[in-house]
């Protein structure tokens, strides 16, 4: 713990200016005393009051007065210059909003008697805490040292990931990965804000650290191979190329390739894996009546597992009829509307239903008799410790997105249990912590969808069974409120849309101050974290996604592989 007289500021931590008025709920006022620009929204800084040291949020800069006829008149043409800059720097101000965040107790001042009998008092080491009261009038505020931004957010390590610097002095803002994985997080931001770099970065510190596996659904193949910077057409590597002993590169369907690179393996899923649940979540894509529900459980009924093959077996249309001894026309045996006849279902509504469904027949990666059972596989692995990166491919469609990735996660979701409960009952070992990270997050939560898909269950109630979700979007307010009350930890790039900014903040207190800070992030610069990973909201430059982020994340292992890669381009 850093301990100092509040007294007796350092030099490099000159105060800005001093505590005013103010409160808890309205903010604290500070008087600047240095120049208005030396200060921006959202810096983080520093108080210490007594045997209290507070750490706050500045949320806004507002221009006072005590005589409105210098502000509405200029000085420098009134009064000689000397006294006009008297005038400026006294009656003219410059006024602070400070959101406070967190107090810590720092004891008497160092040296003093009084301060060894408080630390012998001490049963723990005083930790930051919940603001409950104010400093005193006229306190001193600074700017937060590096110290400061360490006690309150941790010190880079291999489990404290550094996710960016302070705008002002470009100090480490770090995240504990630890607390990050234990309940569901949100990264945000709209098209070309550098939200998927920012993932890309999280995702490679969760691999480095090792504190949990990661199963990443990447939609649109941007995660797992190298690819190509659309903005700059620069380089951008891939997980599996960093990670490769770690990470397992999955393809959708038997024919997959990525720019020639073969997977991993590939998944196919059995028809026998497909439950009416996953078709009805398809209802919207497929145009599917409210019929449709019946029909689908009465087939789960009568055909358990087999359902989906037999009924797509099944004949209809003008090849589904015979003409009888009478002459007229019947259905034949194996055929949709015989079914229908034979359960009392609307024929018409069973024939629209096997019509609508031949589309899923279509996808190559669901087939009948899967050549190996690749769910297993990537189950295997995820409980060993790996990472796994289910490329789609050509499937970007939200039929193979929803489909695909409800399946999969509903068996994860099985397994995992399943493990919690042998833990449990000492019949197993801990089961490893899992973060499922889905891209597009409002095509599976929104408020239609959230009741159908497992990962609203995931997100209320799989913590318990060491499972999580990373949602990653561009539209946070399409999310269903229920899920994004559940994220524990939101980092957000820029976003111009105020619901969207809404959605982000939604249950955190302090939202008025934050949301001008949000709506005014620097796109692909800027980030605002906030939630239950970082003791305290605060905005900060992002770490570039470039060569220096994985020299620094991986060290020498990684330079020497770089230079094998550059010896090998040149011919050598």
């Amino acid at each position: 713990m850093t301990t100092q007289n509040p007294n007796n500021l350092s030099p490099n931590n000159e105060p800005i200016g001093f505590i005013s008025g103010g409160g808890l709920e309205a903010n604290l006022q500070v008087r600047l005393t240095v120049p208005a620009q030396t200060v921006q929204s959202g810096a983080f800084v520093v108080m210490d009051s007594g045997y209290w040291r507070f750490y706050g949020l500045v949320t806004d800069l507002q221009l006072g007065a005590t005589d409105l006829q210098y502000a509405n008149q200029l000085n420098i043409n009134r009064f000689d210059p000397a006294l006009a800059t008297i005038l400026n720097k006294q009656t003219l101000f410059t006024n602070l909003a400070v959101m406070p965040a967190l107090m810590q107790e720092i004891g008497p001042d160092p040296g003093t008697p009084e301060y060894g009998q408080w630390q012998s008092s001490l049963t723990e080491k005083p930790r930051p805490m919940p603001v409950k009261t104010v400093p005193e009038h006229h306190t001193p505020v600074r700017l937060a040292s590096k110290g400061d931004i360490e006690d309150i957010f941790g010190k880079e390590s291999k489990t404290v990931f550094r996710v960016g610097e302070t705008r002002e002095q470009g100090h480490a803002v770090c995240l504990d990965l630890e607390k990050f994985v234990q309940r569901s997080s949100g990264i945000f931001g709209t098209t070309g804000s550098g939200k998927s770099f920012l993932a890309r970065m999280i995702l490679a510190g969760l691999i480095h650290a090792d504190k949990a596996s990661t199963l990443i659904f990447d939609m649109h193949n941007e995660y797992g191979i190298d690819s190509t910077s659309s903005d700059t057409g620069a380089a951008v590597p891939g997980l599996k190329g960093k990670f490769s002993s770690k990470v397992r590169l999955v393809g959708l369907g038997a024919d997959s390739t990525f720019h020639g690179r073969q997977p991993d393996f590939t998944l196919e899923i059995a028809h026998s894996d497909i439950t009416p649940e996953d078709v009805l979540l398809l209802a919207k894509t497929l145009n599917l009546t409210d019929a449709s529900g019946i029909l689908l459980d009465t087939l789960q009924s009568k055909f358990k597992e087999k359902w989906f093959t037999t009924f797509m077996d099944m004949k209809s249309g003008d090849g589904a009829l015979y003409t009888d001894e009478d002459g007229k026309q019947r259905p034949t045996e194996d055929s949709v509307a015989a079914w229908a006849n034979e359960v009392g279902a609307h024929v018409g509504s069973a024939e629209a239903l096997h019509r609508k469904l031949k589309a899923l027949v279509n996808r190559k990666y669901l087939v009948e008799e899967p050549a190996s059972n690749a769910l297993d596989q990537i189950i295997n692995n995820l409980q060993e410790g790996r990472h796994v990166v289910l490329s789609f491919g050509n499937y970007e469609k939200d039929i193979d997105y929803l489909l695909v990735t409800n399946l999969i996660t509903r068996k994860i979701r099985e397994a995992w249990e399943t493990a919690t409960a042998e833990f449990h009952s000492k019949k197993g070992n801990e089961p490893r912590p899992l973060v499922v990270v889905v891209e597009e997050a409002h095509k599976l939560l929104n408020r239609e969808m959230a009741s159908q898909t497992i990962f609203s269950t995931i997100a209320r109630e799989m913590r318990k069974y060491y499972v999580t979700l990373l949602i990653i979007d561009q539209r946070p307010s399409q999310i269903y409120d229920e899920v994004m009350s559940q994220l524990g930890t939101r980092i957000s790039a820029s976003l111009g849309d105020e619901d969207d900014i809404n959605a982000v903040l939604s249950g955190l207190p302090g939202r008025g101050g934050l949301r001008g800070m949000l709506a005014k992030l620097q796109p692909k610069e800027e980030v605002l974290m906030l939630g239950w990973g970082v003791p305290m909201p605060i905005p900060i430059r992002s770490r570039r996604y470039d060569q220096a982020f994985w020299d620094d994340l991986l060290g020498e292992q990684n330079k020497a592989k770089s230079k094998e890669d550059a010896l090998r381009r040149m011919g050598f």
